[in-house]
């Protein structure tokens, strides 16, 4: 998991596809900490995404970087905690114009049942599940 968290955090921005009825959907993210050993992204409630993930928690990742790429298949659940929110907010100063721990439109949520293959065109894939 900790090699999944460096690999998003180094590539900066990865790609979030999640479904809405029988149509996918991807946009950019660029969220990824550790806490109580667990691998966290965020995002806003007000946002579509979230009303996806409401509806459909599965969801896919993917990073590109360096001539390598990550994708991890993975269910996203929600996580309300206060103590979960902060723990994000502390780790990008910058989500503060717009999030609070204690509003309720920021959302965290944690990979669950996750499959990371890291992948490129001159070595063998590797696999993590968390």
């Amino acid at each position: 998991m900790e090699s999944v968290c460096k690999f998003l955090k180094d590539a900066g921005t990865y790609y979030l596809a999640t479904v809405e009825g029988d149509q996918p959907r991807v946009r950019p993210f660029g969220t990824a900490n550790i806490f109580e050993g667990k691998l966290y992204i965020q995002t806003g409630k007000v946002k579509d995404v979230s009303k996806q993930l409401a509806a459909n928690p599965k969801a896919e990742i993917c990073a590109f970087k360096g001539g390598k790429w990550l994708r991890v298949a993975c269910t996203l659940v929600n996580d309300d905690r206060v103590e979960a929110k902060k723990a994000m907010l502390d780790a990008y100063p910058s989500l503060a114009k717009m999030y609070s721990a204690e509003d309720e439109n920021t959302q965290v949520l944690y990979m669950k049942d996750a499959t990371a293959t890291f992948s490129s065109f001159t070595e063998a894939p590797t696999v993590v599940k968390f």
